[in-house]
């Protein structure tokens, strides 16, 4: 007897492990194409790719900017702490970030399927819902956007906070009750996604736990997630507004409610006919009444029916609820940024829709009395049809030219893709189709201070600096906070001798980013013109304090410092090491430095060092064809064989 015990729990026993291996297998499977992807233009250079805090990798003073900045406009430390840790383990490989954000994904499929089957002891059901969740398209933008790493870690420590709470409402154990909230609180502190999950919980108390209690009790119990709530909605709307996010204004409540109406319907049609999916989807500031009208019916009539079913099927109306309520945050009725709606808004939303649909299918099933062949064929259809779509809308997310031209291909008056999609054909070097982009973007809405900004880059760049003038003022009517437009716009005015303003502009972007390099070095190279020695080395020691490895405010610095005409702002000791350290940054390819560090020898009395290094100076110069160069380095080599420095 025993014996047969044991047999049978084992067999009961493998097959959930099963599941869960080839749940895991397939989803590792299905995403591993972005092992080749890179990072993308939109967001990921504020998470990563220029983010210098998070390219320190883990330390004292990242945790402690983890913590208290409101950088991209979140507060979400735990997230700041896992792309510093990616960047400590695997530095730049965008191919190793992305699969960390796969190994997320398969790990809370798992975690879904091993709750569900705690919940409902539906084995197969369990099965179908974790299924559609990892391969469901409408899912690929969480997982497939570095940037998004904050969705798939916010998701982890859901599931984990739900298998808390499930733990702690069977047994009544108070260190589940006590694991849930904090893994509840590390899930605020990826996203703040998160802040409906004590409604859920709510939900769950009703069906499938069934715990008798009356709901101000079971409410009551919850305080502390409710708190949490509250604390994360207080920090997010903070964070938003000092980025100028939150506008209540933008449009009136009557709009936002519209457009969330149509949202809710347009994430439901997409769950069953995933198609025209793109990063983006503009603001429809002109939302045609009958859209509104057909989107309102659908939601109702749904609602009815999962209201209507509750006491027959439960499932119904939970599932429905889940769905509506984890998108409140997300939906619109406080309007943040100009997207209408975002695929990964749905990543833990749908897990509702998926509860509903499974049990529903397989409660028809059951009653048509289908046997298992034609179930299981059933559901294997539309998990296949579920994988082709997606290892398809991957393929769009493997580069940002792909992806935004994806974007403007599938949606209508598309602003925002049109100008990433400029940013990433610039990038590649393709600068008139980039300037056509930058145009069409503000075609759409001439309001976007950022389109204005790559316009003048690309005119300024093109000898068009007084039109360049008037889109980077324009910038800054749009946005007086934006320290790069001050950037360029100085820059352009220093080309142009436009001394005073260039630094003006300066002085306000140092204001604006503080921990940002250009402005002081920038400030000093416009001090070199004027002839400021003075103000040129402080200005070049702040920009060095701020990037010690810049090799060009080493250059800089050292070159003030080699030759500069007044003997008090001269140091050949000190200017040394500074031109030997952007010579080894720059792997000794680099004319300009290695002129430089010639400078910095004879300054230093090394007259041998000084022609030698001058040499390979020329020779560089040489290769790349730059004459004028050759000549003014030839000059000062003659200096230094004759036992003289150079001056400037």
């Amino acid at each position: 007897m025993h014996r047969a015990f044991a047999s049978g729990k084992s067999a009961s026993m493998a097959r959930p492990r099963l599941i869960c291996l080839l749940l895991a297998l397939l989803t590792l499977l299905l995403y591993l194409p972005v092992w080749q992807h890179g990072y993308i233009v939109y967001d990921d250079n504020l998470y990563v790719t220029e983010n210098r805090m998070v390219q320190r990798g883990l330390s004292w003073a990242g945790a402690k900017w983890a913590f208290t900045t409101l950088h991209a406009s979140n507060w979400h430390p735990v997230t700041w702490l896992s792309h510093m840790l990616d960047w400590e383990l695997f530095g730049a490989n965008a191919g190793a970030h992305h699969l960390v954000n796969v190994l997320f994904h398969a790990t809370n499929t798992v975690l879904l399927f091993l709750l569900l089957c705690r919940m409902t002891v539906s084995l197969w059901a369990s099965a179908l819902v974790a299924a559609l969740f990892a391969w469901h398209p409408l899912h690929v933008e969480s997982v497939a956007w570095i940037a998004e790493r904050k969705d798939v870690l916010c998701a982890f420590f859901g599931m984990l906070a739900l298998h808390g709470y499930v733990q702690y409402s069977r047994s009544g154990d108070r260190r589940a009750y006590f694991c849930s909230l904090f893994c509840f609180a590390l899930g605020l502190m990826a996203k703040p996604m998160l802040v409906t999950l004590p409604f859920v919980l709510l939900l769950l108390d009703y069906w499938p736990l069934k715990r008798a209690r009356s709901f101000l009790r079971l409410a009551v119990e919850k305080w502390p997630f409710f708190l949490l709530t509250v604390v994360s909605c207080v920090i997010t709307i903070i964070a938003q507004r000092e980025e100028a996010m939150v506008d209540l204004e933008r449009q009136p409540l009557s709009a936002r409610v519209a457009n969330a109406v149509v949202a809710y319907a347009s994430y439901l049609a997409k769950t069953v006919w995933p198609s025209d999916l793109a990063i983006i989807y503009p603001l429809d500031r002109q939302i045609q009444p009958g859209h509104v009208a057909l989107s309102a019916i659908t939601l109702s009539v749904i609602s009815l029916f999962a209201w209507r079913s509750r006491s027959s099927r439960p499932y119904l109306l939970i599932g429905w609820l889940w769905f509506l309520g984890m998108l409140v945050p997300v939906i619109g009725l406080v309007q943040v940024g100009r997207q209408a709606a975002a695929d990964r808004y749905t990543y833990l939303p749908l897990i509702g829709v998926f509860i509903a649909l499974a049990l529903g299918a397989t409660e028809a099933a059951a009653r048509l009395r289908l046997n298992a062949a034609v179930r299981a064929s059933l559901a294997a259809a539309i998990l296949l049809a579920c994988l082709g779509a997606t290892w398809r809308q991957l393929a769009y997310w493997q580069d940002s030219r792909t992806l935004f031209a994806h974007a403007v291909a599938v949606t209508r008056e598309n602003a925002v893709a049109r100008l990433n999609l400029g940013v990433a054909l610039e990038q590649a070097g393709q600068t008139n189709e980039a300037l056509a982009q930058y145009r069409a973007s503000l075609r759409i809405n001439p309001e976007r201070a950022q389109a204005h900004n790559n316009v003048a880059n690309l005119l300024a760049a093109s000898g068009n600096k007084q039109e360049a003038v008037t889109h980077y003022r324009e910038a800054l009517r749009l946005n007086k906070k934006a320290p790069l437009a001050h950037l360029n716009l100085g820059t352009t005015l220093l080309e142009m001798g436009l001394f005073d303003e260039a630094m003006q502009h300066y002085a306000a972007a140092e204001r604006l980013a503080p921990d940002d390099p250009r402005p002081p070095y920038l400030m000093g190279k416009a001090s070199l013109q004027q002839k400021r020695s003075a103000e040129a080395v402080a200005h070049f020691r702040d920009a060095l304090r701020l990037a010690p490895g810049d090799f060009r405010t080493l250059t800089w610095l050292a070159r003030v410092l080699s030759s500069d005409p007044d003997a008090k702002a001269r140091n050949g000791v000190e200017a040394v090491p500074l031109a030997e350290r952007a010579n080894e940054l720059t792997g000794a390819s680099e004319a300009f430095v290695l002129d430089t560090l010639a400078m910095a020898y004879a300054e230093a009395g090394r007259f041998a060092d000084a022609v030698r290094t001058a040499q390979q100076a020329i020779g560089i110069a040489a290769k790349a064809g730059a004459n004028d160069d050759v000549a003014a380095v030839q000059q000062r080599l003659e200096l230094y064989k004759s036992g003289q420095p150079y001056r400037e």
